[in-house]
């Protein structure tokens, strides 16, 4: 079965909103490794397992397409779904299952900012206001904004090492006992 088919569809029918994802996990997957105006609607499809027009008939166009990948909004919104108490362990499970099941990091996308010139502008926007500035807003005490914006870097620190660098031992170490081990650090920025 094709990505997006539906086992419940007729022959040829796809399930819209599993090719969507399918179409913008491609389309990140490409802004990760390559400059904006590098990358084609046909790269994206073949990554995806689609068409290019399917991706018109979503998106509209490449730019529809970006500014979608480029918002960190729904990433966000998984990744701070947990009572502050436990925020800092949700957020390093988080990171790990979406690399380790999902081959996707929620965060990772901004690392690459400088390869897309000044859409790069863009993305560091979102993901300031999308991300750090929404975490910080949910803390209580002094230097809020600095303290979400140390937990994030953590964040990002894990995913480089897991995802980019692919380090060997924490990607061998069972998921629990890195959460264990990392989630402490985390959450020492986010409860004064």
């Amino acid at each position: 079965m094709s990505v997006g088919e539906s086992e419940s569809a007729g022959p040829g029918r796809r399930d819209a909103e599993a090719t969507k994802a399918a179409i913008l996990r491609a389309a990140r997957h490409l802004l990760a490794r390559h400059a904006h105006a590098d990358i084609t609607l046909k790269a994206v499809a073949e990554r995806a397992g689609v068409s290019p027009p399917l991706i018109m008939k979503y998106f509209g166009n490449k730019e529809t397409l970006f500014a979608r990948v480029m918002s960190f909004e729904e990433d966000a919104a998984a990744l701070l779904d947990a009572p502050l108490a436990d925020l800092g362990r949700h957020m390093v499970r988080h990171v790990l299952v979406s690399q380790s099941e999902r081959g996707a990091d929620p965060l990772l996308r901004i690392v690459f900012a400088p390869l897309q010139g000044t859409l790069g502008d863009t993305l560091r926007a979102n993901f300031r206001t999308q991300v750090s500035d929404r975490l910080a807003l949910r803390l209580d005490g002094p230097d809020a904004g600095l303290r979400a914006e140390l937990a994030v870097g953590m964040l990002l620190g894990l995913g480089v090492m897991y995802g980019i660098a692919r380090g060997g031992d924490v990607r061998a170490a069972p998921l629990d006992a890195v959460v264990a081990r990392y989630a402490p650090a985390v959450q020492a920025h986010l409860t004064p």
